[in-house]
């Protein structure tokens, strides 16, 4: 285990030995520092994704002495709030009935007809990076250009789009190992603040309604037998950006410093720009965005004779599970043309991401924007990592034209 330190900027530099080291270890491992069960392996973390002994919460079983487990500190109340009622962490039946309202912005007719509005957004992202002779990849492409396709979907003014990043980041600093009480401070007042902004949006689009997916909400809200709560919508916005984004932007980051680095798979996917969708793929598999994700045993469960027992906290390793050796041939190395990639990149079960057909499609058009307008695209410095584990990103990107 000593391989595995989620804090070491060393192995946030490259995790990717130390999960092979894990995974030789054995399938389910203790780590005492979280006090959370590690699985590392890809059959492992695709199963227990879709076992229902498994629960994003476990509120909606046991309270919190039932489980064993200390409630949050009331000081944070505002963040778990926000938290508790989006249906990232919520089980059935809520998440059900949430998940069923939500689905009908992101049917696969309704993403594509966001395709234009994303290609169009993508070139003109581009072309003011080529005329400025380069820039920040990260703030200048990957950052707005998802911000903005669901600030749109769901008719968030362009004025008032600037806060939306920030407090995204400052709520997801909750999701890494151990926060500390600086980063809870920061999430608390980002979810006060976003909380406040949304709950006069609704009221603004409830006096007059859009074509916006918030105006869609509130009609649900008022006249479906499967309404929504005014948190519940508030919760449901929150989540949607943020997980509409993060994974898109540090995807894009990412993977652009992946080829980079191996200059032979960027020429060849120069050379050929129909390995766009292969190369999203694979992308996002090679450096996986989101590195971690958490479910509480709601009933024991064995492991490969191990007992995890109920109340315990599992911690799904996607990265590692995305460079099993025994599903992807030479996963270590980079490649552009791999047909066979089954990545859980987008997670399984209940809880696969609702928008992965629109960040295919962000990712897609951001990937040839850059290849059909900046061909020349280099690194111009060597990049700083965030100091993050679970969602994995940098702190930029420098890139000239070559």
């Amino acid at each position: 285990m000593t391989a595995f330190d989620p804090w070491d900027p060393a192995f946030l530099a490259d995790p990717y030995p130390a999960y092979a080291a894990l995974r030789a270890q054995g399938r389910v491992l203790y780590y005492e520092p979280t006090d959370q069960w590690l699985v590392p392996h890809h059959a492992d973390v695709s199963a227990l994704l879709r076992d229902r002994r498994l629960g994003r919460t476990y509120t909606h079983r046991y309270t919190h002495e039932e489980f064993g487990r200390t409630p949050p500190d009331p000081a944070h109340e505002p963040f778990h709030t926000l938290n508790d009622h989006g249906m990232l962490d919520l089980e059935a039946p809520d998440h059900t009935r949430i998940r069923r309202l939500v689905s009908k912005a992101f049917t696969p007719r309704t993403v594509e007809r966001l395709q234009p509005y994303v290609d169009g957004l993508a070139g003109d992202l581009v072309d003011r990076l080529v005329a400025n002779g380069g820039g920040d990849l990260l703030t200048d492409v990957a950052e707005p250009l998802p911000v903005a396709v669901i600030a749109e979907m769901l008719g968030i003014p362009e004025s008032d789009r600037a806060p939306l990043r920030p407090w995204s980041a400052d709520i997801c600093g909750m999701y890494e190992l151990n926060p500390s009480e600086e980063t809870a401070t920061r999430a608390v007042r980002a979810s006060v603040e976003f909380t406040a902004y949304l709950r006069d949006l609704i009221a603004a689009r409830r006096k007059e309604p859009g074509d916006d997916l918030i105006s869609g909400l509130i009609a649900a809200h008022d006249e479906d037998d499967d309404r929504l709560t005014e948190q519940e919508m508030i919760s449901t916005c929150v989540l949607l950006l943020n997980a509409g984004h993060e994974a898109t932007v540090n995807s894009t980051v990412n993977g652009w410093l992946a080829l980079f680095r191996n200059p032979d798979q960027l020429a060849a996917l120069r050379a050929d720009h129909s390995l766009v969708p292969t190369a999203v793929e694979e992308l996002m598999r090679y450096d996986t965005p989101l590195q971690l994700f958490e479910r509480w045993v709601l009933d024991d469960i064995e492991i490969d004779g191990t007992t995890v027992p109920r109340g315990a906290e599992i911690a799904m390793l996607f990265g590692s599970a995305n460079h099993d050796e025994t599903v992807f041939t030479d996963p270590t190395r980079l490649d552009l043309t791999r047909r066979d990639n089954p990545h859980i990149s987008f997670s399984a079960g209940i809880h696969y991401c609702i928008g992965a057909p629109l960040a295919r499609i962000e990712l897609a058009a951001s990937m040839r924007a850059l290849l059909e307008r900046a061909p020349g695209l280099e690194l111009a410095a060597e990049p700083e990592r965030k100091p993050n584990f679970v969602i994995r990103g940098l702190e930029g990107l420098p890139v000239r034209l070559g």
